[in-house]
């Protein structure tokens, strides 16, 4: 595989492997996108980004154990421990919204991420019951 992305771990993985990882990161979107939809809807819009933001700093801290556990099962004798480590620098969390952290595909699908739960968040209403 030649390309931007060519190095990037993704491509060590077995097909299944790799089907398995986009299936496990797209039903975590899918999950943070419900519960930030969920959450906003019907708060000023300043409520809206802060839950976005929060929903993105949690799911940057969080799912790393989840993907690990993952790992886990696709590698042989890989140890039972705990990844999580303290809850990323509001830095960090710029790093990946701006696509200036590590270029590969853990960090950029991140920051897409982050920029989908913002931009869902701001954009989301709920019209009163009648």
């Amino acid at each position: 595989m030649t390309g931007f992305y060519s190095e990037d771990s993704f491509f060590t993985l077995s097909a299944v492997g790799q089907a398995g990882l986009l299936l496990i990161s797209t039903a975590l979107a899918a999950i943070w996108l419900w519960t930030v939809w969920y959450l906003a809807g019907g708060r000023p819009f300043w409520q809206r980004l802060l839950i976005a933001v929060i929903a993105f700093a949690l799911f940057d801290w969080l799912t790393p154990q989840i993907y690990y556990f993952y790992y886990m099962v696709l590698i042989d004798n890989l140890p039972l421990q705990i990844v999580t480590q303290m809850p990323p620098s509001p830095l960090k969390l710029l790093h990946l919204l701006t696509f200036s952290e590590r270029s590969n595909l853990s960090f950029h699908s991140r920051g897409l991420l982050g920029w989908t739960l913002i931009a869902g968040a701001a954009l989301q209403w709920r019209r009163p019951t009648v």
